[in-house]
């Protein structure tokens, strides 16, 4: 079994984040969640992580205008992080990122991909495409990422069933519930070997 040394970017509140976190202290998943980096200084997942005593650094191009890349990666190799875990990251992964971290770079969205992804399609807004299709499913996915948004090899996925008086926002907070279960679940797959990176 391998123990995980998660490094999370994060650009807002960090739930999805806060439930992997949760999954590590209560020893159902066997990580460790290391650092956590966003570009957002007033995201609460930078809070959250100071409450769980995690290294936590604001990262973006007016911090860094020229090395912004090369301090991210740094930071993630000073932490020592094998896994790197996007939770609501609103930037798009960087080549050398991308690079050193090949087939090690998890996020989730908030549908069933491949349907619903791609670039523009985030938050209310993917919920909002769902419900104008008449879908009568949706879900989470758990991808591995690569130079396309919402592109990589698919991990894992959740369906939830859509209602028939959602409103993206009822749909978004039942896709959620189900978000905070599949991510951890899906390290855990991995730090057991179930799922191969």
């Amino acid at each position: 079994m391998t123990k995980l040394k998660l490094g999370f970017l994060a650009s807002h509140g960090g739930s999805n984040m806060q439930a992997i976190i949760d999954a590590c202290k209560n020893k159902s998943l066997n990580a460790e969640a290391c650092v956590v980096i966003s570009n957002n200084s007033d995201a609460f997942a930078l809070q959250r992580a100071q409450k769980e005593n995690i290294p936590a650094y604001h990262l973006n191009s007016k911090t860094h205008p020229h090395n912004l890349d090369q301090t991210i990666l740094s930071s993630l190799q000073k932490h020592k992080i094998n896994l790197v875990v996007l939770a609501g990251y609103m930037k798009k992964i960087s080549p050398v990122i991308l690079a050193a971290y090949k087939n090690h770079i998890l996020n989730i969205h908030p549908a069933l991909l491949p349907k619903f992804g791609g670039p523009g399609l985030y938050g209310l807004k993917v919920h909002a495409a769902v419900l104008a299709a008449n879908s009568t499913e949706s879900g989470a996915t758990v991808h591995l990422v690569d130079e396309i948004y919402d592109h990589g090899r698919i991990l894992n996925q959740v369906k939830v069933p859509v209602l028939p008086n959602d409103t993206p926002e009822t749909l978004a907070q039942r896709v959620l519930v189900q978000e905070h279960q599949l991510y951890p679940e899906t390290l855990r797959k991995i730090s057991k070997n179930e799922i191969i990176l």
